[in-house]
């Protein structure tokens, strides 16, 4: 199963779709396609720019990754709440972003249990978003699980680590039941982190985190170097392409060519592969 995955995608607001950077990682998926007929994309929040309105999903994201609304599967990032409530988002994606409102749910790519939350709920809300998620995770006790929401436990980027911490108590339920993936954006940039548990320590058998907030808006340059981080760049857009296989998964993160050259943008190539726990 190939899974295709970026955040902070749609801006189209100093450019047109067909130039913007939604649409260069868009064309690094199409290129991918004819290989992998059966792929996943899986946005990690932030869709379109500045506030999740109908107008930017009809008129960027539409153009550009819409080419893919078929077999995209949403997360919900802080501008899709811009406006005040995330409708367009649940309008434009419709039941592939789960029950309306809540923002999370969960479904099975392949071998692997693939779960979705939502990192910007009110307090008791995400207290209910807790209780479902290890009810989910109880009911589907696969090897591979893979867990996908907009804002990072851990990042080097430009937004402050405090704020990251809301998601720290859904790290420790996945931990518990042996998940392997985290993926998010939110940090306009790329960073892969080595496993790691829900306090930052570096533990064998602990959630890997990609942070792929490359998929096509502004990229921001990153503050501080996080513990754990492994590779990071915030020069090229680009989308993260995985490989779920029954025993583990293979990733590499496809860096969008830079016009002045045919080859890949440099510094960027980041690939490798991993054993579920």
């Amino acid at each position: 199963m190939t899974v295709f995955a970026a955040g902070d995608i749609a801006d189209c607001r100093w450019s047109r779709p067909a130039s913007s950077g939604a649409a260069a990682t868009a064309a690094l998926i199409a290129e991918r396609l004819p290989a992998a007929p059966g792929a996943i994309v899986l946005t990690l929040g932030d869709t379109t720019y500045p506030d999740g309105l109908p107008a930017e999903y009809r008129d960027c994201y539409a153009p550009t990754w819409g080419a893919f609304l078929g077999r995209t599967r949403p997360t919900p990032g802080n501008h899709e709440y811009y406006s005040g409530k995330p409708d367009a988002y649940f309008d434009y994606f419709g039941a592939a972003a789960g029950p309306r409102g809540l923002g999370y749910y969960s479904f099975d790519a392949g071998a692997w249990h693939v779960v979705s939350l939502n990192s910007h709920l009110p307090p008791a809300d995400h207290a209910r978003q807790l209780a479902w998620l290890q009810e989910d995770l109880a009911r589907h006790p696969t090897r591979c699980t893979l867990a996908y929401w907009h804002v990072p436990l851990y990042s080097s980027g430009g937004h402050p680590p405090a704020t990251n911490l809301r998601m720290q108590d859904a790290w420790r339920v996945l931990l518990a039941a042996g998940a392997e993936l985290v993926l998010s954006g939110h940090d306009h940039d790329y960073e892969r982190f080595a496993p790691l548990d829900a306090d930052g320590r570096a533990d064998p058998r602990g959630i890997r985190q990609f942070v792929i907030g490359t998929g096509g808006a502004f990229l921001t340059p990153f503050r501080i170097k996080a513990r754990g981080g492994e590779v990071r760049q915030g020069t090229d857009h680009g989308v993260l392409q995985l490989v779920l296989r029954d025993d583990g998964y293979d990733w590499e993160f496809l860096g969008v060519p830079r016009s002045w050259s045919e080859s890949p943008a440099p510094d960027v190539n980041d690939r490798g592969s991993a054993a579920c726990h």
